[in-house]
């Protein structure tokens, strides 16, 4: 599903993207699948006009939901959550570690404290596969926490938006998917 809220943010954010993070070559990722491009998110949204589209997006979705929290795992949802700051949600920013630290508080989950019933709006930026969401979501439901929905940047239309459905039971949300992003790739699906 494509959020259809703020038509101006998302255009200003699907410009960015193309500008600054669509890179095109032969690319890994984090799947281990190789293409023969890339959409690298960060590029595009830590800057001012695509942070500021993003922050009004990932704001309204989780007032949209009731989320009292936003993160999902770090490095990729760092920006969003603290996006949903900026956007003015009446949220927690957090994030998940890949391990739990090995030192000072021994957490995986990182910022301020969740209280149990925390409604969780888990963020990633780039959707393939699904893998590393759901690794968050794994992380999030072993501290009890609830999840309200999931929310992506950019969903590269390869079964992860699905994946991510069946696995949190919830709706999933993709501010754009990478037909918005790269219409003319090669590899792309003709209807």
């Amino acid at each position: 599903m494509i959020l259809d809220t703020n038509t101006a943010a998302r255009e200003r954010l699907i410009a960015e993207l193309r500008t600054h993070a669509l890179v095109i070559g032969d690319v890994v990722l984090t799947s281990g699948r190789t293409a023969r491009y890339l959409v690298d998110a960060k590029r595009a949204i830590l800057r001012p006009p695509g942070f500021r589209a993003l922050a009004e997006l990932v704001a309204a979705q989780a007032r949209s939901w009731g989320a009292t929290a936003v993160g999902g795992m770090t490095m990729g949802a760092d920006p969003i959550a603290c996006a949903a700051l900026a956007g003015g949600a009446d949220v927690k920013a957090f994030f998940v570690r890949k391990e739990t630290k090995q030192h000072g508080l021994s957490r995986r989950i990182e910022g301020p404290e969740l209280d149990p019933g925390e409604r969780c709006m888990l963020v990633e930026d780039v959707v393939t596969t699904g893998g590393s969401t759901i690794r968050a979501l794994d992380a999030l439901r072993a501290e009890s926490q609830d999840v309200c929905g999931v929310l992506a940047v950019c969903d590269r239309l390869a079964g992860g938006a699905r994946a991510i459905e069946a696995a949190a039971g919830v709706p999933f949300v993709a501010l754009t998917t990478i037909d918005d992003v790269y219409p003319d790739r090669p590899d792309r699906a003709v209807p």
